[in-house]
């Protein structure tokens, strides 16, 4: 009978598992391939929105159309603030609101994302970018159904919109672009400090009064003018206003230098909300 040699057990190494640090291509191509999931992200926010409301969709069209005749009478008449293009104040001032109330609403939207989904951060798998991508789309729809009090505006005082018109969707790419860039931000840091949608009021409403909504852009001093370009939103703001009235020359070092900070903001984001991401399911 032959004697069965002996086998020395090999010590176990340790290892670490360690996330692998993934390409931004990788991060865009795996959103893309879960857009259904996206898609029915964005008709469930629809329709809790509005869920048990009376007046259902109608308050779209109701809180900007108060916030227009406030607008108006506030820094309109009493102020004496004139707006540009020579067009009635009330035109001016909702065609500006009409791009903050979208950019304002992917804020709110924004901050809470992430840790309103927990169940799909903790329960399964979905790219995290597509969290607060879904809190940009949303606010689309109520921008377009404000856009009729707009059409109304123009109606109601004898005028029409410009050819320009056309070049809405790119003015507003550019807010959805900024909103994006800043969701990232606010959704990534409330993860770790929940004060973050209590201040987020207060400093919406500070950035509405730096942005040309209830003034043109003209109205800042030439020495002055390098501040409003680098808020994000001039561009968006300005560009559309343009576009609808469709008079003038447009503000091209305006749109570019806004832009350019659009762009840092954005990627700036994605590299942030990327660093954290690994660590939301322990801290939510």
């Amino acid at each position: 009978m032959t004697a069965v040699p002996e086998v020395q057990a090999q010590p176990i190494r340790p290892f670490r598992i360690r996330a692998g640090q993934r390409s931004l291509l990788a991060e865009v191509q795996e959103v893309w391939a879960y857009r259904e999931l996206l898609g029915f992200l964005v008709w469930r926010d629809i329709k809790i929105r509005y869920v048990q409301t009376i007046l259902g969709p109608l308050w779209a069209l109701i809180v900007p159309f108060i916030t227009m005749i406030l607008l108006t009478v506030i820094f309109g008449h009493v102020a004496g603030l004139k707006g540009e293009y020579k067009v009635p104040y009330p035109i001016f001032v909702f065609s500006g609101n009409l791009i903050w109330i979208y950019f304002s609403g992917c804020l709110s939207g924004s901050a809470r994302s992430v840790i309103s989904n927990i169940n799909l951060i903790t329960k399964v798998y979905v790219p995290r970018l597509m969290i607060p991508l879904e809190s940009t789309v949303v606010p689309v729809i109520d921008f377009a159904l404000a856009f009729l009090i707009l059409l109304g505006l123009f109606g109601y005082y004898h005028r029409a919109p410009h050819w320009h018109t056309v070049l809405i969707p790119f003015f507003l790419g550019l807010a959805l672009l900024t909103a994006f860039g800043v969701g990232l931000w606010l959704s990534a840091l409330t993860v770790r400090f929940r004060d973050i949608p209590f201040v987020l009021p207060l400093l919406t409403q500070l950035w509405f009064y730096v942005s040309p909504v209830i003034y043109g852009s003209t109205f800042i001093p030439p020495r002055y003018q390098w501040l409003i370009a680098i808020n994000p939103m001039t561009g968006p703001i300005d560009g559309f206003r343009w576009a609808v009235l469709g008079r003038g020359v447009p503000h091209y070092e305006l749109f570019a230098t806004s832009f350019g900070v659009g762009v840092i903001l954005t990627a700036s984001g994605i590299w942030y909300f990327l660093r954290t991401e690994r660590s939301f399911a322990d801290l939510i």
